[in-house]
């Protein structure tokens, strides 16, 4: 496009990534309207123009500079960190969980929040330590209790999947810090031997249930197994080309629980065969490498940090949500990205993206610009 034509504000823009992002929730869209039935209510149109919101909101946030980045690390956290208490002492309960806070005009599930939250003050702690401290204990510790706190409080409500994540993007910090290698075997061993321990002691029933169904799904498949297998059968039926748009019979007489939110790509491979799965793995695929891309073009430590974090946290909706999906994992309840029907988690994303979109244009401008 040429650029007497198209005005400056909307050409900078970054259309290499905004425009995969639209196609991917437009699909998203379709599948949620096919799944509702033929409807835009009540989950298509407010999945689209959600999106809209966010990808505002990204923008945004893209034209925040660096040093604000910085300054509000600290106090992000602490202020999530307050809203994971009061979770806890005032918090909605809903399907067996307490997670939510009702704020009259919207109902907000804080720890979604903290999943970017816990990847700035991470690369904030990092960024400003000199490496020879980053290989010692003193890098460790302190690190060590910003993830430990966030997921231990989630942990109460319980949601075993979003402490997963946070941990994840804690972890994938610490590790890019360059932290020895030998402290992340030696937590491996302990969490392998501490595994049997915490299954017994730690995990709730139904969460028992979901790490044997895994294992077995096939043992109780009208019960514990029902989820992974009405799954399995909606990405099999699918085929090459789908069984075609409207057309997803697992989802349509109900047999495939949560159609809209955690297994709607199964919902989705259905009807648009693998043709449309292919599709969804590209435009994830840009989105990753776009991520990590501006992770190593990044000129400072706090910026690689950030951009490599927000791209794992996106990862990690993924990897997960697809391999929960096929029955590669337990079911956890993580999402899919600009898929799945879901106020929060669209958030927690198009958080991820503006920030990125940040790392990106702080790299294309002077240090003193950005």
């Amino acid at each position: 496009m040429s650029r007497s034509i198209v005005p400056e504000p909307v050409a900078r823009q970054p259309w290499q990534i905004v425009l995969p992002l639209v196609a991917l929730v437009l699909l998203g869209s379709a599948v949620l309207y096919s799944a509702s039935g033929g409807h835009l209510q009540p989950w298509a149109l407010t999945h689209f123009l959600r999106f809209l919101v966010f990808l505002a909101m990204a923008l945004v946030l893209a034209r925040i500079p660096r040093e604000v980045f910085k300054l509000a690390a600290y106090p992000v956290y602490g202020g999530i960190m307050v809203l994971l208490v009061l979770v806890e002492l005032l918090g909605a309960i809903g399907g067996g969980s307490q997670r939510w806070l009702n704020l009259g005009f919207m109902t907000l599930q804080p720890s979604e929040l903290m999943k970017p939250a816990i990847v700035l003050v991470m690369a904030r702690f990092y960024g400003s330590l000199p490496a020879a401290v980053t290989v010692s204990w003193r890098g460790l510790a302190p690190a060590a209790g910003l993830v430990a706190l966030p997921a231990a409080l989630v942990l109460l409500q319980p949601d075993l999947g979003t402490a997963l994540a946070i941990c994840f993007g804690g972890g994938v910090v610490m590790f890019l810090a360059g932290l020895p290698l030998r402290w992340f075997v030696g937590a491996g061993l302990a969490g392998a031997i501490a595994a049997p321990l915490a299954f017994f002691a730690v995990l709730h029933d139904y969460q028992r249930r979901r790490v044997t169904t895994f294992l077995d799904p096939e043992s109780d498949p009208l019960g514990a197994g029902y989820h992974i297998t009405q799954s399995k059968i909606a990405i099999g039926s699918g085929g090459f080309m789908g069984k075609g748009f409207g057309n997803g019979s697992q989802s349509h007489l109900e047999y495939l629980p949560e159609a809209h939110t955690d297994f709607v790509f199964a919902t989705m491979a259905e009807e648009w065969g693998m043709l449309g799965g292919l599709f969804v793995l590209i435009v994830f695929a840009i989105v990753l490498n776009w991520g990590l891309r501006v992770a190593r073009g990044s000129t400072d430590r706090f910026s690689r940090l950030l951009a490599a974090g927000m791209t794992m946290t996106i990862f990690f909706y993924i990897a997960v949500n697809l391999m929960m999906v096929m029955g590669l994992a337990p079911v956890v309840g993580i999402p899919l990205p600009f898929m799945s029907h879901g106020g929060s988690s669209m958030m927690t994303v198009m958080i991820c993206i503006g920030t990125i979109m940040a790392i990106d244009r702080w790299g294309q401008r002077p240090a003193g610009l950005t």
